[in-house]
């Protein structure tokens, strides 16, 4: 009996292994071969590397107010936490530490616990998507999992290569264009609206900018945070393509993910995660506050952010700032 199951299974088998090791990197879902990268093939940096000293230059002369903006969420219990993603935060004692001293010194310590790179205002590394292959998952630069992922830390891709962002920030504020408080979730944004968007603010991309989309979809951060989370809108696939042919180095919104949720594809979920961070080494600066910036309608600015040096980790929080 399991000799003819066995005769009857074993070509299909076959055939089944035969077209899987037949599948090239031009049949994966982002296209064609992506590595190496053109800044070589052991970069891990991405398109951080088009922030040259002359662009560093170039933003700071932005600079003209003085005026600084604050884009960052304030990390609090009630925040909304895609998924299973969870954020404690608690103080051990208070005070953590007793009278110490004839100077009676009092202090506070403070414990975290959750996905330091993956809540709040969160900046997507490198290591935090890539594409399954038949012989392993890929990242940036063509980087086998097998090769780099660790449980204590990414051995490759980590958030401490990317260095500091300090470059010319640009706001493309799609809501304002559009004449709405907020884009719904599940609208598209494409290639069209960025660039009319553009036009009306008389502002250009550049090489190495970072671009910043308003949709108003971050006004119902902790005043609705279920529609919040539930979906968004957002780029699809056609504007990724169009904002990675501009060479620029990070795309960032005040949306949990960028894209627009649910995804044009239902079957292909967070495909320009996929097209910009893992095959163009495009950074993601997601659940920003916009609002400040629009409303002094600063479409050009000096953009700084420096990631938490945390080895091997996929991501990074922090409070990036707009100088105007």
């Amino acid at each position: 009996m399991h000799s003819v199951i066995f005769r009857r299974v074993f070509p299909l088998l076959l055939l089944l292994l035969i077209g899987l090791a037949s599948v090239r990197p031009d049949d994966t879902p982002i296209g064609s071969k992506w590595w190496p990268s053109p800044w070589g093939p052991d970069d891990q940096r991405g398109a951080a590397n088009r922030m040259t000293p002359q662009k560093v230059l170039a933003a700071n002369k932005l600079i003209r107010t003085g005026k600084v903006y604050s884009l960052g969420r304030v990390y609090e219990y009630g925040m909304p936490l895609p998924g299973k993603r969870h954020f404690s935060l608690t103080i051990p004692g208070s005070p953590t530490m007793k009278p110490e001293g004839k100077n009676m010194l009092v202090s506070h310590d403070e414990m975290f616990s959750g996905e330091i790179g993956q809540i709040g205002t969160q900046l997507d590394g490198l290591g935090h998507v890539g594409v399954r292959l038949p012989d392993d998952d890929y990242f940036y630069n063509g980087f086998k999992l097998r090769e780099f992922g660790d449980a204590y830390g990414l051995k490759k891709l980590g958030i401490e290569n990317v260095g500091v962002f300090f470059t010319r920030g640009v706001l493309i504020d799609v809501a304002r264009h559009r004449g709405v408080e907020r884009l719904e979730p599940g609208q598209v944004i494409a290639a069209k609206d960025l660039q009319e968007a553009l036009k009306a603010s008389g502002t250009r991309i550049t090489e190495g900018d970072a671009i910043f989309i308003r949709t108003g979809h971050g006004t119902l951060w902790m005043k609705d945070n279920k529609t919040y989370g539930d979906g968004e809108p957002g780029i699809g696939l056609e504007a990724a393509k169009w904002l990675t042919d501009q060479k620029i180095v990070l795309i960032g919104a005040d949306t949990w993910a960028i894209e627009v949720v649910p995804s044009e594809n239902p079957e292909r979920p967070f495909e320009v995660h996929q097209w910009t961070l893992t095959r163009n080494g495009v950074y993601h600066l997601e659940n920003l506050d916009l609002e400040a910036l629009a409303a002094d309608k600063v479409h050009e600015f000096a953009f700084i952010f420096a990631p938490m040096r945390l080895k091997g980790a996929s991501g990074s929080p922090g409070n990036p700032i707009a100088v105007r």
